[in-house]
């Protein structure tokens, strides 16, 4: 049986688009209110619009701007009851390097080690890709953190869901910021959860594979062959499948759930 979220406030990060639209149609089937964040306002507005929901566009390395929208939230719905901090953007200087990527695993499994070129991931990685990478993931999540727990904590209830990823289970050597971002989504989760517990808050992270969305547009088509080979499943995840799970911890089926992290992946092998 589907307990309903009847009546329940939900704050969804990145959700004009991708995993954050189907979070959104998906708890909202469920009868939640949902409020749409996106760079975008007319993303924000075309998803909640069809859902009866609010929009606000701001960038989530902006806390400011992020707390003045979940407080004007809060205040139009009266109430805050779940929070879901998904905004995020991809690694855009990886696709580049692929070929030299494939041809070095061509060689190391020849056992030719001594011929593999360096790719430079690391070396070619800017200030200021490692700065906005860490910005948007990490410092978005903890803004989003702060701004729940303000109407969270004087109710003693709610729903913090982080969106972390296999990468930072898995650490992928040619995205070495956006899998620091994501291993730190995790730890964070884990210390507000311990905090937070026996306030009747329940503070949970997923770390999703691949997933058919927009953040995967920029990867070549030998890149993502390259990454469906590491899939035990044999196929990109779909935004409707990790929807499921947002659900159950969004909802009362995972009272006994915090602190946890679940890994939805497909069989990734990393």
């Amino acid at each position: 049986m589907t307990l309903s979220l009847q009546g329940q406030v939900a704050f969804i990060t990145g959700g004009g688009s991708g995993l954050g639209a189907a979070a959104a149609r998906r708890l909202a089937a469920d009868g939640a209110i949902v409020a749409i964040n996106d760079l975008s306002l007319e993303a924000a507005k075309k998803v909640a619009d069809e859902l009866g929901g609010l929009a606000f566009a701001f960038d989530v390395t902006d806390s400011t701007a992020f707390q003045n929208a979940v407080d004007t939230c809060a205040a139009q719905l009266g109430r805050l009851d779940i929070m879901i901090n998904n905004a995020g953007i991809a690694p855009q200087d990886a696709a580049s390097k692929m070929d030299l990527v494939m041809d070095n695993m061509g060689k190391r499994m020849a056992g030719n080690i001594a011929e593999m070129e360096p790719t430079n991931y690391l070396l070619d990685l800017t200030d200021e890709n490692w700065d906005r990478m860490i910005k948007v993931h990490l410092y978005g999540t903890f803004y989003g953190c702060k701004a729940a727990l303000k109407h969270m904590q004087p109710q003693r209830s709610g729903r913090i869901i982080n969106i972390s990823s296999v990468l930072g289970l898995y650490p992928a050597a040619g995205a070495p910021h956006y899998s620091v971002a994501k291993a730190g989504i995790i730890t964070l989760t884990k210390s507000v959860a311990a905090e937070v517990a026996a306030l009747g808050i329940n503070v949970n992270a997923i770390c999703p594979g691949y997933i058919r969305t927009p953040l995967l547009t920029p990867f070549s088509e030998t890149m993502m062959a390259g990454i469906t080979m590491r899939i035990g499943k044999g196929r990109l995840g779909e935004p409707e499948e990790l929807a499921e799970m947002i659900r159950f911890l969004a909802g009362p089926e995972s009272e006994y759930c915090t602190g946890d992290v679940f890994s939805v992946s497909g069989g990734y092998t990393g």
